[in-house]
């Protein structure tokens, strides 16, 4: 176990806030993404959504009367990263808990680290099951499963677009190629076979030739499980081909740099995706949406997961009335109907959300909306 609580005698830094003044108690969370790199653009989501609900967390008089201070882990979506970046929060940092990972494939490596240690950890976006599917005590998740938006993706092809020729590209990823999967149990259990399954190599940009096999199945839909970094050439490189089957996706291009790495709107023009039903709606997180808005920061994507995350932290060790990782993750377990920015939320025994809401999303104009 690691102490997390500091006492300072001078002013501290808080999530952007000056608290100045006498000692101050302190008590450190780690936000841990990709905040350099290829997918920084969710790190930066992540990264805000905690940091305004740290902040605004705090100006309530804090976990326990104490201060959050954010400590940013930056994993590059790279599983190595990932494991050196939770030994440094837990052994050198002292973090009592843990907003992130993003990327499965970086959460899955990570929560072993964080389990031994005993410290606390929810993820906002990392979907993949074998996350909470291990039973890790202290492991939570504030966004649904893969196996679960697979059965939207898959049920909407079958039954709202009829389609009968899919497809199947994946990223050889845990999230992309798990997504891919759960999509593809989907469409076999209603009767389509795809007529294409295949991957790609994360962090190419020429996919012509494939685009070309693609193109020779005749698919009127092409499914894709990764991020955008990928997703955004591989669909530019279908319509400079005269491919018109319809692209579809999950949460992972969930990001206006979708638009950016597909080389402009008209390319991601139908593009349709599926996520949870829009973060932003919830009356009782119109505040913090306004707050964001106001510093010129559009909460899109995952932003306010990471900002639901941080309320279920502090919720489980104010329930808890400890500060300790595992004693606030048996209270969490113990106690459900959290009050959070996205509504009431409660966890299961493995840490997930009882309920999931995953929706269908088209891009149109170089934004995207809900069906």
């Amino acid at each position: 176990m690691h102490k997390s609580i500091k006492i300072s005698a001078l002013a501290v830094v808080t999530a952007g806030s000056l608290i100045a003044g006498s000692a101050m108690a302190e008590i450190k969370i780690g936000v841990a993404g990709p905040h350099t790199g290829p997918y920084a653009a969710f790190g930066m989501q992540l990264w805000k959504g905690a940091s305004q609900a740290a902040k605004d967390i705090n100006a309530a008089g804090g976990i326990n009367g104490e201060m959050i201070v954010l400590v940013k882990g930056d994993d590059r979506c790279e599983p190595k990263e990932a494991v050196s970046v939770a030994n440094r929060m837990a052994d050198q940092d002292g973090v009592a808990a843990v907003v992130g990972h993003f990327c499965s494939s970086s959460s899955i490596p990570a929560s072993v680290v964080y389990d031994e240690a005993g410290v606390f950890m929810i993820t906002p976006a990392s979907t993949n099951p074998t996350v909470t599917d291990r039973g890790l005590p202290g492991v939570f998740r504030a966004c649904g499963r893969d196996d679960q938006q697979g059965i939207v993706a898959g049920e909407y092809i079958v039954n709202t677009l009829k389609a009968k020729s899919v497809a199947i590209i994946h990223d050889k990823d845990t999230y992309g190629q798990g997504l891919a999967d759960a999509t593809k149990n989907t469409l076999n259990g209603l009767g389509v076979t795809e007529v294409l399954y295949e991957g790609l190599t994360r962090g190419e940009k020429d996919f012509n030739a494939l685009v070309t096999k693609i193109k020779s199945t005749k698919a009127e839909v092409v499914y894709f499980g990764g991020l955008h970094s990928e997703a955004g050439p591989l669909v530019r490189q279908m319509r400079e081909q005269g491919l018109t089957a319809l692209f579809i996706s999950g949460d992972g291009i969930v990001s206006q740099d979708f638009v950016t790495a597909a080389g402009g709107a008209s390319f991601v023009e139908g593009v349709l995706m599926t996520f949870g039903a829009d973060p932003t709606s919830y009356p009782a997180g119109a505040e913090a949406v306004a707050s964001f808005k106001a510093s010129g920061y559009e909460p899109e994507g995952y932003t306010m997961y990471s900002y639901t995350a941080m309320q279920v932290v502090a919720a489980a060790m104010n329930g808890a009335k400890s500060n300790d990782g595992m004693k606030a993750a048996a209270w969490l377990h113990a106690n459900g109907n959290i009050a959070t920015a996205m509504g009431s939320k409660s966890f299961d025994s493995k840490g997930d959300l009882t309920v999931s809401d995953y929706v269908m999303y088209e891009w149109k104009d170089g934004n995207y909306a809900e069906k």
